[in-house]
């Protein structure tokens, strides 16, 4: 059997330990390899390149993926998803692994529906996807965000000022709050709880009051801008108020042990899974065992945040 693989959308650390788990396992199974270059549009443009055991030594460790990464608009088009289909034809593929997020789930539950298998791995920095407690590239972006705020914070106790740190999670907010209960953030903005900003102030006032001269703010990016949060912030308390982008920092770096581990178990899993004629699916870590989840009901829906986590974090904040 001949299999594809691609990585689709925003990249995640981790995502080069998924390929290789995938073309290791596929090697192991006697089947041969394609690797897709630049996501979707690789399959639109026909840029690809055989895999082989050695083309994914040494990347466990490093951030990114090797095989690039996009977003395509012309694999939207009717026009374009025949050109992608035209090229695994071309090239003999049998069954696709795709490693993504939400779009690329999308993607792949259309191709699995013109008559190529698809099986999708779930990477995102978002944690968003149903079917798996997280998902690759998510804990290594929260703990980019905890060492940046542990730097923040000396600064932020030496001049006694607010920091707002924006993180990324423009539709969900599990990167801030993962991360805000992590580095005992003083409050956590996320779009699925539309927190005023007089009470935050009020917070920081008590906490003021208390003696505490300082404040770390964790907003994701889905809540409001960091610099108008800032501003009103600043004008509510009293008190200066500085604005800490994140921004694409997050996604880069070597990835942690944990999300190897993720990736190396979801890759290979998908790898069995698609040699054994399943397809259709996402597979994902629930409570540590491997699971497959249909696609169509990925789709359908985004994860929610834990409450649970929410609750914990405001009442340990001081």
């Amino acid at each position: 059997m001949k299999l594809g693989v691609l990585t689709s959308g925003g990249d995640a650390p981790g995502m080069n330990a998924a390929i290789r788990a995938v073309v290791r396992r596929a090697f192991a199974l006697n089947c041969e390899t394609v690797g897709f270059l630049h996501g979707f549009n690789g399959l639109v443009k026909g840029e690809w390149r055989k895999m082989t055991q050695a083309s994914v030594a040494g990347i466990i460790q490093r951030g990114g993926t090797i095989l690039r990464t996009a977003r395509s608009q012309d694999f939207i088009e009717p026009a374009g998803r025949d050109a992608a289909l035209r090229t695994l034809e071309k090239t003999g593929v049998e069954g696709l692994v795709v490693i993504g997020g939400g779009g690329s789930a999308v993607g792949a539950m259309a191709l699995d529906a013109m008559g190529m298998p698809v099986v999708t791995v779930p990477s995102t920095v978002d944690n968003d996807l149903l079917g798996t407690d997280v998902t690759i590239g998510h804990m290594s972006a929260v703990n980019t965000v905890v060492q940046s705020v542990n730097s923040i914070r000396d600064t932020a106790t030496s001049h006694e000022r607010i920091f707002v740190i924006e993180t990324m999670g423009r539709d969900t907010g599990h990167i801030a709050l993962n991360a805000g209960l992590a580095s005992g953030a003083e409050s956590i903005l996320i779009p699925e709880m539309k927190t005023p900003l007089e009470d935050v102030s009020k917070r920081i006032l008590n906490a003021h009051a208390r003696g505490k001269s300082h404040s770390i703010i964790m907003l994701a990016e889905g809540y409001g801008h960091g610099f108008d949060v800032a501003r009103t912030i600043q004008a509510t308390s009293g008190l200066e108020t500085r604005v800490i982008v994140l921004g694409h920092l997050q996604r880069g770096g070597s990835p942690l042990a944990s999300d190897r581990i993720i990736a190396s178990r979801l890759g290979a899993h998908a790898t069995d899974i698609m040699v054994g004629g399943r397809h259709d699916l996402q597979v994902g870590l629930v409570s540590g065992t491997l699971v497959e989840t249909p696609l169509e009901e990925v789709c359908a829906q985004r994860r929610e945040i834990s409450l649970d986590i929410y609750d914990l974090a405001r009442s340990l904040s001081g």
